[in-house]
C-alpha cells in the first residue's frame, strides 16, 4: 500500500512539472525577436514618466522593485526612458540619464512620476531641475551632471536602444536582446503571482539560446 502511495506521488510530481513547464509558451508570455540585439543588457525595461501604465507598473504595484528583489545577484536590471511620449519626453530622458549618473534612480523616479501623472506640475526643464533640487540634489551638482560627457553618453545609450529594439510602446521588457515579455499575458491575479511567473520566465530565457 505504501509502495502504491509513493508511485502515485511520483506520477503526480511528473505531471505537475510538465504542467508548469507547459504554462510558459513562446508566443504567449514572450516572443522571440526576429533580429537579436547584440550587447544588450540581460534585463532591460523601457518606460516613460508620461505613461499611465508605467506609473501603475512602478508606483501602484511596485513591479520593478519586486523584480529587483527577486533577481539573482549576477543579473543587472537596466531601465531606459523613451523620448516619444509627452512634450518633454526628450528632456526627461536627459533627466533620467542624470539620475542614473548620480545613482538616485529609486529616489527620483516616484517624484517625477507623481509630478507628471498626478500633479501635472512639470512644464519646463527648469521644473525638472527644481524637482531634483527639492529631492536633495545640490543645484551645482545637477548642472554639472546635466552637461557632463557621462550623461550625454547615457542619453545616447537610451535613444539607440529604443531604435535598435524598434520600440513602439511602454512599458516593454526585453531579455538578453532576444526576447520580449508580453506583460498582458502573464498571471496578473496578484503582484506576487506576476512576480513569480516573471522570475520563472526570466530563469527560463536568460540562458536560452
Amino acid at each position: 500500500m505504501k509502495k502504491l502511495h509513493l508511485i502515485w506521488i511520483v506520477i503526480h510530481l511528473i505531471f505537475s512539472c510538465k504542467s508548469i513547464a507547459s504554462a510558459i509558451i513562446e508566443g504567449r508570455q514572450y516572443i522571440r525577436l526576429n533580429k537579436p540585439i547584440h550587447n544588450a543588457p540581460q534585463l532591460l525595461e523601457f518606460f516613460s514618466f508620461y505613461c499611465p501604465h508605467c506609473y501603475q507598473f512602478e508606483e501602484i504595484y511596485h513591479i520593478s522593485y519586486n523584480i529587483e528583489q527577486a533577481l539573482p545577484k549576477n543579473i543587472n536590471f537596466y531601465k531606459y526612458h523613451v523620448n516619444f511620449l509627452g512634450n518633454l519626453g526628450k528632456q526627461l530622458t536627459h533627466a533620467w540619464a542624470v539620475a542614473i549618473a548620480l545613482r538616485i534612480e529609486d529616489r527620483i523616479s516616484p517624484i517625477l512620476f507623481t509630478a507628471i501623472q498626478k500633479q501635472q506640475s512639470i512644464h519646463t526643464v527648469e521644473d525638472i531641475r527644481e524637482i531634483f533640487i527639492k529631492s536633495g540634489v545640490n543645484a551645482e551638482k545637477f548642472d554639472v551632471a546635466w552637461d557632463s560627457v557621462l550623461v550625454k553618453s547615457l542619453i545616447l545609450d537610451q535613444e539607440q536602444a529604443a531604435i535598435n529594439f524598434r520600440l513602439r510602446g511602454v512599458p516593454s521588457i526585453f531579455i538578453n536582446g532576444k526576447y520580449m515579455i508580453k506583460n498582458e499575458k502573464l498571471d496578473i491575479s496578484s503582484v506576487n503571482a506576476y512576480i513569480k511567473q516573471f522570475c520563472e520566465l526570466l530563469n527560463l530565457l536568460i540562458d536560452k539560446t
